[in-house]
């Protein structure tokens, strides 16, 4: 069955075609009778504008446009929630699509949501280069959550990893471990201040660093810890939850016990670390709160609100849970 069409709404309505469009975007200038009219043919024939076409007709938009890094990780699920929110309160909608962690995916990913001509653009960690941000930006405001930039036409919102993981380091201290790993982030968004964090972190106590290499996913805790079978640290800092949860899968199927053999930390605090048989000790970076700001930045720029970068940097938190006891084995 054809899609109905504003013709259609129009000749069942018994009104112009001008008239529905001008129904369609807000006009006041229409009757509240023909309104009325209107809105009723629309939803008896199940018409609903084209969002794309109506923005190319005005000349503006009510899309956001949204590219989030990795569809499996509940974090960012978590982050969306929050620029929805924002953005349906100020009558905006979002479209989203993912570029998979890939640099190359990520810039196709970016020119497809530049050709819905948006509003604006969050980039929720992207690992896509620096320029070709700077690009997106000089076509629709951009901001980006969870990563830096010094681009004065691209505002941030992140967390303090250096803090954050610092505070997972001198927590796993206090219980009694000296042999803490980090399993690295690799080339992911924010690894690298979460590392420059374990790192300084080790230091303040005196302790030798191990950072192993790994990536955001399940899959790489689970084969960085494959790799340390022969020399076992008694505990583990994780780059995010996603990779803690890989990690305990990969101990345990290898007849270790968390936490009495090995403690592990992750990262984010997502829905998945407070499920009761995960119950993962981890840092909580406040999720909603970075997808309200990172929409909220977006809205000030669209409405020419301000033209001057903004850089939301917020405080971490540790929240811990049954993943994490002082160690059995030799610390």
């Amino acid at each position: 069955m054809a899609r109905p069409t504003m013709e259609d709404v129009a000749a069942r309505a018994g009104v112009s075609r001008a008239l529905v469009s001008l129904v369609m975007r807000g006009s006041p200038k229409v009757s509240d009778q023909r309104r009325a009219a209107v809105l009723k043919a629309a939803e008896e024939l199940g018409y609903s504008p084209h969002a794309m076409a109506r923005s190319l007709a005005s000349r503006t938009s009510h899309v956001l446009g949204v590219m989030v890094s990795d569809l499996h990780n509940a974090f960012f699920a978590e982050v969306v929630d929050g620029l929805d929110a924002v953005a349906a309160e100020h009558g905006f909608e979002l479209i989203l699509n993912t570029g998979g962690r890939s640099p190359a995916r990520e810039r196709r990913a970016l020119r497809s949501l530049l050709s819905f001509r948006p509003a604006g653009l969050a980039l929720l960690s992207p690992v896509v280069p620096t320029a070709d941000i700077g690009r997106a930006a000089e076509q629709t405001p951009v901001v980006l959550v969870a990563r830096s930039s010094r681009l004065a036409t691209v505002d941030t919102v992140n967390d303090d990893g250096e803090r954050g993981i610092a505070l997972a380091v001198d927590h796993l201290v206090s219980l009694g471990h000296r042999r803490i790993a980090h399993l690295d982030g690799g080339a992911g968004s924010q690894a690298a201040p979460r590392r420059r964090g374990y790192l300084a972190a080790m230091a303040s106590h005196g302790l030798t660093p191990r950072v192993v290499a790994s990536e955001y996913t399940d899959a790489g805790g689970a084969r960085a810890v494959r790799g340390l079978s022969g020399d076992l640290p008694t505990a583990i800092v994780s780059c995010n939850d996603f990779n803690a949860v890989g990690a305990i899968s990969a101990l345990e199927e290898a007849g270790f016990r968390v936490p009495r053999d090995v403690s592990v930390v992750g990262y984010d605090n997502t829905s998945l670390a407070a499920l009761r048989h995960v119950s993962l000790t981890t840092v909580d970076q406040p999720r909603n709160e970075l997808g309200r700001l990172a929409a909220t930045a977006l809205l000030q720029r669209v409405r020419g609100d301000r033209v001057e970068p903004v850089r939301h940097l917020l405080h971490p938190s540790l929240v811990v849970r049954s993943t994490t006891a002082p160690p059995v084995r030799p610390a």
